[in-house]
């Protein structure tokens, strides 16, 4: 089976999850690195470097796919699976190290749930609903609050600015936002299922 360009590219995405964790969950001793304030373990950095890259991927795929007009129904599973899993792989990993409050992530990974469990109700009413605007400030705002937590806050750790966690309530915040948006604009296709 031949897969277009984006497509590829969103595999690639879930290719580089497993090698993002295990950079994050397994201790090389390396030893830590300090950057712009922020010192890390190299692994982490490594895994971290991963992370920014695979989501970097999410806006490559999406951008070739309209371009080009290489929309796809496999494009529209994968994309926001491989979306999903990168986030919820950070997130629970962030909670490990007891970088993120559980309950922050457990609402960010209900949230995402919840919406798919709707796109697979509106799919089988015949309706695919691309991600609107708040969804995509939702993706962007998570991939920065990860990024910023996964480099131990760099930058900002200097001036003790908690712009990681700061992020990470901002994330969290779009991410309710986008979600309740998502479920009111679509209430029609709940209320009227029998």
């Amino acid at each position: 089976m031949k897969m277009n360009i984006p497509n590829q590219i969103s595999l690639f995405r879930i290719f580089l999850i497993p090698i993002f964790m295990f950079f994050m969950l397994i201790d090389f001793n390396w030893g830590d690195i300090t950057l712009l304030g922020a010192t890390i373990p190299v692994g982490h950095l490594v895994g971290a470097i991963i992370f920014i890259i695979a989501s970097i991927t999410d806006f490559i795929d999406g951008y070739y796919a309209r371009k080009y007009n290489l929309v796809t129904n496999m494009g529209k599973f994968l994309d926001p699976l491989a979306d999903k899993l990168l986030v919820s792989a950070a997130l629970i990993i962030l909670v490990e190290f007891g970088m993120a409050p559980s309950w922050v992530v457990i609402l960010i990974i209900s949230r995402e749930f919840a919406v798919t469990g709707l796109r697979l109700i509106l799919a089988n009413e015949g309706e695919v609903v691309a991600a609107n605007q708040l969804g995509k400030i939702k993706m962007w705002t998570q991939i920065v609050a990860i990024s910023s937590l996964l480099l131990g806050n760099i930058f900002f750790e200097m001036f003790h600015i908690p712009f990681d966690m700061i992020m990470l309530y901002v994330c969290l915040f779009f991410t309710v936002w986008s979600g309740w948006d998502y479920f009111y604009l679509n209430r029609k296709v709940l209320l009227d299922s029998k």
